[in-house]
């Protein structure tokens, strides 16, 4: 078990539907990180853009981009963290992957899909919240929307970590900063968000605002607006263990089910 974990958030913008030209994009960035590090969070639908044309560019579990991502994994000894459009028994999937270096690759298909846009009308939502176990941290992986809706991400699991890919656009971006925020105080853990930056191929644009929260909901990343940019963030499951044994806030938690 490690009792630090340390994230590359990779805040980028993305060529419209073109996979292989953002594979390209993302083994520079991760082969140009100034550090060698445990994880990489890359954005919601990072070799596409958050496209609803979904039978231009979806791929399969054994596809270019998963075979990219566990040699990239294998090759730097990390783990790498975002989404794809998958294709999976006659439906389309808004899927988080999360590769080993070992290989071993978890799962996440986003839930909360984006009525506003249609993205439920083109991907068929999960049904299933996910724990993800690395290194002896918990790891709970969302996406975007799902941000909206603090049941799903509630911590009755005893995670660690929070992350969130998203295409998350400028006009309602604070809300983006409060929601991340409130995520990481009411489940006392670290909150991760990676958005994208850029204008994509439907004229929809993001201004970024990646960041990471600790437990008392304090920033500890500065990232600037609009621009691409990594940054890296060490994690310390002390400071985790410390303020949910002092404060306990967990222990009140409501017992409730989801439908």
């Amino acid at each position: 078990m490690s009792e630090k974990l340390k994230i590359a958030l990779i805040q980028a913008d993305l060529v419209w539907e073109n996979p292989e030209q953002n594979r390209i994009d993302f083994t520079k960035k991760i082969e140009s990180l100034s550090e060698e590090v445990d994880i990489v969070v890359l954005p919601e639908m990072f070799t596409t853009g958050f496209t609803m044309n979904a039978e231009n560019v979806a791929e399969t579990m054994t596809g270019k981009t998963v075979l990219w991502m566990k040699y990239l994994a294998s090759n730097k000894n990390i783990a790498i963290v975002g989404s794809l459009v998958i294709s999976e028994n006659n439906n389309f999937y808004n899927r988080l992957l999360f590769v080993a270096p070992n290989g071993i690759l978890g799962y996440y298909d986003k839930r909360h899909t984006f009525t506003l846009v249609g993205e439920d009308k083109t991907y068929k939502a999960g049904n299933k919240k996910v724990i993800l176990e690395y290194k002896g941290w918990k790891i709970c992986p969302l996406i975007c929307y799902d941000l909206r809706f603090p049941v799903w991400a509630r911590n009755i699991e005893d995670y660690d970590v929070l992350i969130y890919v998203a295409n998350w656009p400028k006009p309602r971006i604070s809300a983006w900063d409060a929601l991340l925020k409130a995520r990481a105080i009411e489940n006392m853990c670290y909150c991760i968000g990676v958005n994208r930056v850029g204008i994509d191929g439907v004229n929809s644009e993001y201004s970024g605002h990646s960041a990471v929260y600790d437990v008392l909901g304090n920033e500890i990343t500065s990232f600037q607006l609009n621009k691409e940019q990594n940054q890296i963030v060490t994690l310390e499951k002390r400071h985790i263990q410390a303020y949910r044994n002092k404060l306990k806030f967990l222990n009140d938690r409501d017992t409730f089910s989801i439908n």
